[in-house]
């Protein structure tokens, strides 16, 4: 993934030209040199905010088998009860 740069100007004479960097990766907007806004693609900004999806759907993501997954085993004691 590539990162583009543009300043406010740039991006005002060719939105075009944004649109199209966009795709490959984030455009950084500068205003007077300094980064202020950010430009990408509808479906970069989905993944990165998290879509709504269920459980099945993220189970059933390509490359989950590959993910090494082995939790602690939770020790639960029994409390002792005093019905008296």
């Amino acid at each position: 993934m590539s990162m583009t740069s543009l300043s406010s100007r740039e991006l005002n004479h060719d939105v075009g030209r944004a649109k199209k960097a966009a795709q490959k990766g984030p455009v950084v907007i500068t205003d007077r040199g300094k980064p202020s806004h950010v430009l990408m693609t509808y479906s970069d900004f989905e993944r990165l905010t998290g879509k709504p999806g269920n459980l099945l759907e993220a189970l059933a993501m390509p490359g989950l088998s590959a993910i090494e997954f082995e939790p602690a085993r939770a020790h639960i004691a029994p409390r002792e009860l005093d019905l008296s």
